[in-house]
């Protein structure tokens, strides 16, 4: 394991940089949406600038991994990205119209949600090289998330939404600045006569028994996409203050940091695929529950299982694509599970969306059948190649 004092170590920089990875992400969280109505956008315009994005990067997420993988290390593709996705939101103090907004907040968000693939990628297999914890190092983006939520909100409280956008646009250009200091994930570590482990063109591995996990658990992390869109709403109607939600929600965050600092430990000598299907049944059940419209003392319980449906599933699915792949294709592989998932996202949100209207909360029970046939994926996968093989 790594220190954790200022050692200088690779984990200990690549660990700043995963503090700050998302941060401007939690400052965005609450008060994008009050910036983007404050600036006279509609509803539908709030909505087409959250989406679109998303779409882009179905298109471009392979093309990203595969050129990243190209490169002489992962870095080069990593701090690149973060520098331009760290100065585009500059832009914002300029645009005043849906158009320019979509811009430079579409853009922003494109290049930094294609590099966060690559990240995960180059993290996950220089910890492995080097016996330290990938979960530990990703921990941090979510402590990272946190304390900029915090931070913004007395922040905001304090002096006004007019802070919203010095505040975003700072942690951005941050996270740029702090990708500098990333070590190199490959050169210098590789042994180059060491024997490749794992797949070295993505097509080898495209069979039943390796797609399934991969679709299963997309499916099951397009459940808790729903959280964000909708969750809150329906807290709302349900009689809930905003300030419980807010709670409710950090709660769910804090779940998912100790997961991700725990699994390691507790979990990592398990099959990857028993961990998915493990947050598969899980994931079934909260969303059972959530239908109910329960108390706050059953949410409490609820959000603390988002260590086992979301932290435990995601963890288990990035070891599995670093189990039967090299690191000739580390990020090609990754983007391509990052593609699954935002895939399913899309169709669960907008399914959501469609239901929601007429069943309220009752709509989970979709969800719970959404994440129980990503578990019979997984066990299907199990079932025509076993862990052991």
């Amino acid at each position: 394991m790594f220190k954790t004092k200022r050692d200088g170590s690779p984990e200990f920089r690549t660990t700043i940089f995963y503090f700050l990875m998302f941060a401007n992400g939690g400052a965005g969280f609450t008060y994008a949406g009050i910036w983007f109505a404050n600036k006279g956008l509609s509803t539908q315009e709030i909505g087409v600038i959250n989406s679109a994005p998303i779409f882009v990067m179905l298109l471009i997420n392979l093309f990203v991994g595969r050129l990243a993988d190209k490169l002489p290390d992962w870095r080069q593709a990593i701090v690149i990205g973060m520098l331009i996705a760290g100065v585009l939101p500059l832009g914002l103090f300029f645009a005043n119209d849906f158009w320019m907004i979509l811009l430079f907040w579409g853009l922003s968000g494109v290049i930094m949600n294609a590099t966060v693939p690559v990240a995960d990628a180059a993290t996950m297999r220089m910890t492995r090289r080097r016996g330290s914890d990938y979960g530990t190092i990703r921990a941090w983006a979510t402590v990272g998330f946190l304390v900029a939520i915090l931070i913004s909100g007395f922040a905001i409280d304090a002096y006004g939404d007019w802070l919203f956008l010095p505040i975003f646009t700072g942690l951005a250009l941050l996270r740029g600045a702090t990708a500098l200091i990333l070590p190199n994930f490959r050169a210098g570590e590789k042994d180059l006569n060491a024997p490749v482990v794992g797949a070295t063109k993505l097509l080898q591995v495209m069979k039943p028994w390796f797609l399934l996990p991969l679709a299963g658990w997309a499916m099951i992390f397009a459940t808790h996409l729903i959280l964000n869109a909708f969750q809150g709403l329906l807290w709302a109607q349900q009689g809930i203050g905003l300030d419980v939600i807010g709670l409710l929600i950090g709660l769910g965050a804090l779940s998912e940091a100790l997961m991700l600092f725990a699994y390691r430990r507790f979990f990592g000598g398990y099959p990857a695929r028993y961990m998915i299907l493990i947050a598969a049944g899980i994931s079934a059940l909260r969303w059972v529950a959530m239908a109910y419209s329960p108390g706050v003392p059953v949410l409490i319980a609820l959000q603390s299982l988002h260590a086992f449906t979301f932290a435990m599933g995601f963890l288990a699915s990035i070891n599995f694509v670093a189990n039967w792949t090299s690191e000739d294709i580390a990020a090609e592989a990754q983007s391509f599970l990052v593609m699954l998932q935002q895939g399913f996202g899309v169709v669960a949100i907008v399914g959501f969306g469609w239901l929601v209207a007429d069943y309220g909360p009752m709509t989970y029970l979709a969800s719970a059948a959404f994440a129980a046939t990503g578990g019979v994926m997984v066990w299907a996968s199990l079932k025509m190649k076993s862990p052991s093989e």
